[in-house]
């Protein structure tokens, strides 16, 4: 596994860092669980191949990853390794709600210490509110106590909040989401190059999109088969990510431990700066295909779920883009149907505005719905 610079701070972590939002679910007693066999599975493959960096959050996976994470990390795995998981930003409404949800969180880790601690999902309306609740010191307490190694934070806005987050304190690392899609989007590349120039590592999600880079439409792949050297999607998202000097960790959220082997597989040949001329170019021509052809940026974070409404808002985006991208785009499409029948239909907003005051990509979600019905029902 190759490893990277994590900048100011001295240290280095593998390029490939399993994120733990992904994991399979299986129906128990009515309800959608972890497959924690298989998860930890995954979780022990990426560390027996050199994986050192964990992504978890308090949320993720309906509150059930940490406790995976947990289990994974028993029988001399915690040693191996460095946890990155979040404070729950949103859900903070006082003070005492800093140190609570932390203790939770040792407790669902099962561990002492939390090496990246980030505060989750920063934003503009968002940094001011938990700053006043004396998050800083909380920061700065938790590391002089040695329960965190690093304060750091996750970011989905854009570049202007990003500049006024990255200046208002002294972070360790930041997180941020970028691909080759995204350099114009949330803090984009300009958000990368200032991290990177104050020597903070950045730590990379949604390098994929939400799995949407992984599958190459024709036009797409077109590109692709052309080029002399054959790589998967993946692989070419993935290069084009490590190929920045700024980039520390590059986030993959792995469902099986197939895909596990392939990520090992590609982060053991990526290098800074080995994107060559025409690779770049190529790279470049993707971009402007994809967005030739996608519908709506919803990553399928769900962070716009549950609709009070019942409307399965990343499943309708999900459903619009693909018949885009993959040429389904007709009434009666097979996706839409599913939603249709399940009670989930976007017919059912009645435009509350809940999910769009949610949505970390600021999606014009009400209007975006309508025109899902609109093409596909």
């Amino acid at each position: 596994m190759k490893m990277r610079s994590f900048g100011k701070l001295g240290i280095s972590g593998s390029a490939f860092g399993l994120g733990c939002m992904r994991f399979p679910m299986v129906e128990k007693d009515g309800k959608k669980v972890v497959d924690e066999e298989n998860a930890i599975r995954i979780i022990r493959t990426a560390i027996d191949g050199g994986v050192t960096y964990l992504d978890t959050a308090y949320v993720y996976l309906g509150q059930q990853s940490e406790r995976v994470v947990g289990k994974a990390l028993q029988d001399g795995y915690r040693e191996k390794v460095t946890i990155a998981t979040k404070l729950p930003t949103w859900l903070v409404e006082k003070e005492e709600d800093l140190q609570r949800f932390f203790d939770e969180e040792l407790e669902r880790l099962q561990t002492d210490h939390i090496d990246f601690y980030l505060v989750h999902a920063l934003n503009a309306q968002r940094w001011p509110k938990i700053k006043a609740l004396g998050v800083c010191q909380f920061l700065d307490r938790l590391k002089a106590e040695g329960k965190i190694r690093y304060a750091c934070f996750s970011f989905h806005d854009n570049y202007q909040a990003f500049e006024t987050i990255l200046g208002d304190y002294d972070w360790d690392m930041v997180q941020i989401q970028y691909n080759f899609m995204d350099i114009e989007n949330q803090a984009g590349t300009k958000g990368l190059e200032l991290a990177g120039s104050k020597g903070i590592p950045v730590v990379i999600m949604e390098g994929l999109l939400g799995g949407r880079l992984a599958v190459a439409p024709d036009n797409v792949q077109a590109l692709y088969d052309a080029y002399p050297v054959k790589r998967s999607p993946v692989e070419w998202a993935f290069r084009w990510l490590c190929n920045h000097p700024q980039v520390a960790t590059v986030l993959s959220g792995c469902t099986s431990v197939e895909q596990v082997r392939d990520n090992l597989r590609i982060f053991d040949a990526v290098e800074p700066g080995a994107m060559s001329e025409s690779e770049l170019d190529l790279m470049d021509r993707v971009r402007e295909a994809y967005r030739s052809r996608t519908k709506v940026g919803c990553t399928g974070c769900a962070y716009c779920m549950p609709c009070p409404q019942g409307v399965d808002i990343p499943g309708a985006f999900s459903a619009w883009n693909n018949a885009s991208l993959y040429g389904g785009l007709e009434k009666g499409n097979a996706d839409y149907k599913k939603l249709v029948e399940a009670g989930k239909s976007p017919k059912n907003c009645v435009e509350c505005g809940a999910c769009m005051a949610a949505c970390p990509q600021h999606i014009e979600i009400i209007d975006m719905l309508k025109n899902v019905t609109a093409d596909l029902d």
